[in-house]
């Protein structure tokens, strides 16, 4: 039974509310009193709101306690919790990782274009972030877009950046696929 109560445990909460200042101090003062560890997370502000996706670890009591505190945690900042136990990572084949960009007069489909021919070649998204802004001196609406992805490691990559590019040109939309630079 001790061996049970050491093993760690991993959850997954995502959180959506009103931006104010002290969320994400309310947040990690919560995982910290429950005995929990935060191992990976990913926050933003954007247009007033607030979202999270953070990854938590911890022995079975601490993440109970998490748990059922994540109620109070939402009523009182005002935020709508989710949360689910996720398992341990399983190793993956062997990715390379590499990072896109992409940027273009803004219009519709940019995003579910490129997702889809990401799809298509068997690749996964593991990042995105997306952005519209004003083109300097012309204001012309434009849109970027970044990710990273893992490409299986048998895959031709001087084929699959050739098919990438050839693709988004056909699209009218620049676009970079280069190795992630750590």
């Amino acid at each position: 039974m001790k061996e049970q109560e050491n093993k760690k445990l991993h959850m997954a909460i995502a959180a959506l509310g009103t931006d104010k200042p002290g969320l994400v101090s309310n947040i990690t003062q919560m995982i910290y009193e429950c005995g929990c560890d935060l191992e990976d997370s990913r926050m933003i502000a954007m247009s007033g709101e607030f979202a999270l996706i953070i990854k938590v670890s911890g022995v079975w009591n601490a993440v109970a306690k998490l748990e059922s505190s994540l109620g109070s945690l939402e009523h009182s900042l005002n935020l709508k919790v989710v949360c689910k136990r996720i398992g341990q990572q399983q190793a993956t084949p062997r990715l390379l990782p590499y990072a896109i960009d992409v940027v273009a007069m803004d219009h519709p489909g940019i995003v579910y274009n490129l997702a889809n021919f990401i799809s298509e070649h068997g690749i996964n998204i593991e990042e995105m972030s997306t952005s519209c802004y004003s083109a300097a001196h012309t204001g012309t609406p434009m849109f970027s877009v970044h990710m990273k992805i893992g490409i299986p490691a048998q895959t031709h990559i001087a084929d699959l950046r050739e098919k990438f590019i050839d693709y988004c040109d056909d699209l009218n939309l620049d676009a970079l696929m280069e190795p992630v630079k750590y």
